[in-house]
Formats: structure tokens, sequence, C-alpha cells
């Protein structure tokens, strides 16, 4: 083989390496390019005011210690608060009970968390507020927790205690706890 062939061959390896370096570098980005186009844009949280449902708050006082209604009462304040702040929208009781009646679930179903938030997903509750209230002796606690329908993390509680003999005491730890809970005033 003489010298000129050897120096074209390997002047042709040349052009060749360089051509797939060049050919490989551009199938990299045209990837990279398709990649990113298809990935689409990030999905941010709707603007606005976040949905909120309130479920009925449950009375955990031993059988004689506190009044029937009292926990339709303590929610009716909840709800209100809610209500009042402009961060939230309120999800209408009457959908909630609607859905609650469509899917006929039992007193024992309704207690379970999971499918209270499998409830606020099909009302299109972004957030689920719970409670509890709870007379003991002279005194009545409230505990309240905000839930994220989606992860089911529990995003943040309240608690208040007032007397247990005083109705505006229970309705104003209501208040003062809801506006903890959900950061108002």
């Amino acid at each position: 083989m003489t010298k000129s062939r050897k120096t074209q061959r390997r002047s042709d390896e040349r052009h060749r390496l360089a051509a797939m370096g060049i050919a490989g570098r551009l199938a990299i980005l045209i990837l990279m390019a398709l990649a990113t186009g298809c990935a689409g844009t990030p999905r941010t949280p709707p603007a606005g005011p976040a949905t909120l449902a309130v479920w009925p708050l449950a009375d955990l006082s031993l059988p004689g210690t506190s009044q029937a209604d009292l926990a339709e009462l303590i929610t009716s304040r909840v709800m209100e608060t809610a209500q009042a702040d402009a961060d939230y929208t309120l999800v209408e009781r009457e959908r909630l009970l609607a859905v609650l009646q469509e899917l006929s679930l039992g007193s024992s179903e309704l207690a379970d968390e999971a499918t209270a938030l499998r409830v606020g997903k099909l009302i299109g509750a972004r957030l689920m507020l719970f409670g509890v209230y709870q007379v003991i002796g002279s005194q009545m606690r409230l505990d309240l927790r905000l839930v994220d329908v989606a992860s089911t993390q529990v995003i943040q509680t309240a608690e208040e205690t007032v007397p247990a003999g005083n109705l505006s005491a229970w309705l104003q730890a209501a208040e003062t706890a809801t506006q903890a809970l959900l950061g108002s005033k």
C-alpha cells in the first residue's frame, strides 16, 4: 500500500469519525429537544381559593356529659368561620350530604377518614377539615385538623379548651380554632 493511500484511508476514517461524532451529538440534541418538548409545563396549583369541605364534627364525650345536636352547632360555626376566609371556597353542605346519601355509606364507614377523603375527592375538595370535641369534667376540648385530599397529609392542627358549661365559649372556641387552623387573623 502506498503512502498516499494510507494517508487517504486515515483521512477518510477521521472524516467518518468526525461525521459520526457530529451525527451522535445531533441525535442527542434532537432527543433532548423532543424529551423537553413532550414534558409539558409543570403543574401548578390552581389560582384562587382552595376548595374546602368540612366534615361534621364528632362528639367523643361520654354519654350524658354533652347535649344533643351540639356537634351540628359547632360544625356550623366552623363552616361560617371558614367561609369568611377569602383563601377558601367551601363545598356546599347539601352537596356533601347528597354524595353521602348517594353512596349509602353506613355510620361505621362514615367514621373512617379514608372514606371521608374519598368523598372529598368526589365532591372536588382539595382540602378536608375534620374535628372532634369532648367534654371531660368541667372542660370541653375541641381538636381540628386540615388534611390535603390528594396526599392525605395532615397540613395543620388546632385545639381549644374552654369551660364545659358555657355554650358561647364553645362557639368562640370553634371560631378561634378554625382561624388558627386556616391561618386567618
